[in-house]
């Protein structure tokens, strides 16, 4: 495969001109629907187990609450509809209160009692 730049370019010909626009806004997360952070986590709404190959953008504190919600099971058979997860009351409960949250919070996640 070809280099994109040359190994002896100085370092200035590697870094992009003042020119172009600036980043792109940060993508909402599929869950609460606030701007994703520093970190975004490509979660698959349906198990990679289950066949799924479609990602979406989450908050970690986000995808680690449908972990501790769902089975995997639970999650297929919810699929791409956010609306059917946000059915849980628990969800429901978490998406209420991270709503004025910065979207860099973090929090540990209680366990679901099974």
């Amino acid at each position: 495969m070809a280099r994109k730049h040359s190994k002896h370019d100085t370092y200035k010909a590697v870094l992009p001109d003042d020119d172009e626009e600036a980043p792109a806004a940060a993508p909402p997360c599929w869950l609460c629907g606030r701007p994703t952070g520093q970190t975004i986590v490509w979660h698959h709404p349906i198990p990679k187990s289950r066949g799924g190959r479609d990602v979406v953008p989450m908050h970690p504190i986000c995808q680690q609450t449908l972990i501790v919600n769902f089975t995997n099971s639970e999650l297929q058979r919810h699929g791409m509809d956010v609306e059917a997860v946000l059915a849980n009351p628990s969800v429901r409960k978490f998406v209420d209160w991270v709503a004025n949250k910065d979207p860099d919070f973090t929090a540990t996640i209680a366990k679901k009692q099974r």
